[in-house]
Formats: structure tokens, sequence, C-alpha cells
């Protein structure tokens, strides 16, 4: 389909039209060669993507941009160079260029959903720096978030993984993110185009499908209506506090933390005085500004103990970090 032709301007098409023009930055106009700055869409070929890679050739050259698309192959599927090559077709024909296939070798880190997304990251950002592209568009609904919200509270993983996905992370952009997954579906039937479905997205092995078609339906059927909503609206407070806490401790730590060669301290009485989000925050900022590590909750509260719950107990030895009262200061060193 042409970027040009004009469906029927129905619900869906309107909004997920302007949920992408509202997350593309205005620009000026292009240099003396004509060339405009580019934007790539992730595009699988199913209708999340699809609706996304429509939308954008739409309203792309409006707001001043190109657009192309990016097709990761992660090769887990029988025929999925097959689905690749479709997916492509369907992007050069609704105008997008470039149009860039991609396939990656899919490791075994993290288990099979964590690998793949792994790889197709990666992928993404080489593709983008290969194109100099600005930006890269995602196309995570708001069911997709509300999904994300389950499963961090489940991992009892704390605000920051409940927080779900961000709008905008990096070079990535997530238009989609308020838009509900059934309106992508009624965008491509209205559009005229044909969506993949992908046979993972209703294999019960993966976790995130069992929260997507038993979890999610069975709040829905006990609590009412509404729930992907709220989940998605938690995500945004909870990410809204989280931005004001770090940047509040980044402030702090700037006064408190003196950086010496051989690690950083913080002074035990400063953190004693701070209430224990903030506090906790301190600890972990020191230790990843310092030593490039991220301490888990469990190492956290140990290493908080030895200013809340003092008694004379001897240095932590932590992956990767001693840490050690002496005196007024919690001294943090390299360990091994």
């Amino acid at each position: 389909m042409d970027s040009d032709r004009r469906p029927r301007l129905t619900p869906p098409i309107a909004d997920i039209r302007r949920a992408v023009r509202e997350s593309l930055p205005a620009v000026g106009k292009s240099d003396g060669s004509g060339t405009l700055p580019l934007v790539l869409v992730a595009l699988s070929g199913g209708p999340d993507s699809l609706a996304l890679a429509a939308a954008a050739a739409f309203e792309a050259p409006r707001a001043g941009y190109r657009a192309g698309a990016v097709i990761v192959d992660h090769g887990l599927q029988f025929g999925s160079a097959d689905v690749a090559e479709a997916a492509s077709e369907r992007a050069r024909d609704l105008g997008l260029d470039p149009v860039l296939v991609r396939t990656v070798t899919v490791g075994t880190d993290g288990g099979p959903e964590a690998a793949a997304r792994t790889a197709r990251y990666d992928a993404l950002a080489a593709a983008a720096s290969e194109t100099g592209a600005e930006w890269v568009l995602l196309g995570h609904t708001l069911d997709d978030q509300a999904e994300t919200v389950l499963l961090g509270l489940a991992r009892g993983s704390g605000a920051t993984s409940m927080q779900g996905m961000d709008r905008i992370s990096g070079i990535y952009r997530r238009p989609l993110l308020g838009i509900r997954r059934d309106f992508t579906e009624r965008f491509c039937a209205d559009s005229g185009l044909e969506p993949w479905t992908d046979p993972q997205n209703a294999d019960p092995a993966f976790t995130r499908v069992r929260v997507r078609t038993r979890v999610l339906p069975l709040l829905e059927a006990e609590l009412g209506p509404g729930i992907a909503e709220a989940l998605a609206r938690t995500a945004d407070q909870l990410r809204e506090d989280n931005d004001a806490l770090d940047h509040f401790a980044e402030e702090v730590a700037e006064e408190l933390a003196d950086i010496a060669e051989a690690g950083i301290s913080l002074p035990v009485g400063a953190l004693a005085s701070n209430p224990p989000a903030l506090r906790q925050r301190l600890i972990r900022l020191a230790v990843q500004s310092e030593f490039h590590l991220s301490l888990s909750r469990a190492h956290t509260l140990e290493v908080a103990r030895l200013v809340t719950d003092w008694h004379g107990q001897g240095a932590l030895d932590l992956p990767g970090i001693r840490v050690e009262r002496q005196g007024g200061l919690l001294v943090f060193t390299a360990n091994g």
C-alpha cells in the first residue's frame, strides 16, 4: 500500500497516527542536500508493528523525517526467513525506505525470551548506527505495558521493575504505549493490511503469554474492566516517583560522596538521617558510579545494616566490592 493512499479515517487510524505524530520531535528544514533525518520502525509484521509502520509512513514525512524499517529474524521458528521477507515487502509497499532485514543468533543467557530480546535490541542498535537513524520506533502497546507491570509485581523486584517501559529510552521511542492492542488490529483491518500472527503469542510455555491470555482476562472478569489501563497508570506514577527520587539521590550523593584512590565513602550519619528509600539509593548509586556494578536489594539491605544496625560487625564481601564501616564512614573498595 502506498503511503499516500488514504484509507477511511476511522478512530483507530486517527488515534495511532496521532500517537506517532506526537512521538516525533519537531525538526527544522533539511540541509542543502535535501536529506531528511531518518526514523526506523522495528517491524515484525504483527498487527502492532504493522500499524506503527503504516502510521509512521504517513506521519514521518509530514513531520520532516524519512521513515524506514528494520526487520529482525531471530531464526527461532521454521519459516522465519519467509516471515521476515514478507514483512520487508509490506514495508516497501507502505513506502518505507530503507528496509533492512537482520538475521541474528539467539544465545541462551537468561532464558529464551531474554536472550531473544538481547539479540533483537543489539540488531536494532546496529541498524540505527549503520543508517544514522535518529530514532527507532517500537510497537509496544498499553497491553504490553500492563503485562510488564504484572510481571514485575510477580518477581517482587520493586518499583523500578513495576514502572514498566519508558516512552523514550535512548534511541528508542514507544508511540503506542497509550494504545490498546485491539486498536492496532482494527487499524490494520481498516487500512486493508494483513498482519502476520506469531504462533508464539499463543504458546503458554511463555510466561508473558500466560499473563496475556489467562491472568489479565481473569483480573478483568473478577475485578471489572479497566485493569490494563490502571496498571499502565501505575507504571507512569511509579516512573515519576522513581525519577524524582533518583534525581534527588544524585544531588545528595554529589555532596556526600568522597572519592579516593582505593574507592568511595559515604558518611554514616548522613545515611542514617535519610529515609530508607533515599539511603538505599545512595548506596546503590555509589556502587554503580564507582565500580559499575548493580547491587541486588538483598545486598543493598546488608550494606544498609552497617548504618542502621551497627554492633561492631566486620566488613561485607559482596560480588565485586568490599564494604566496611570505618569510624563515621562507610567505605567501598574493589573486591578481588
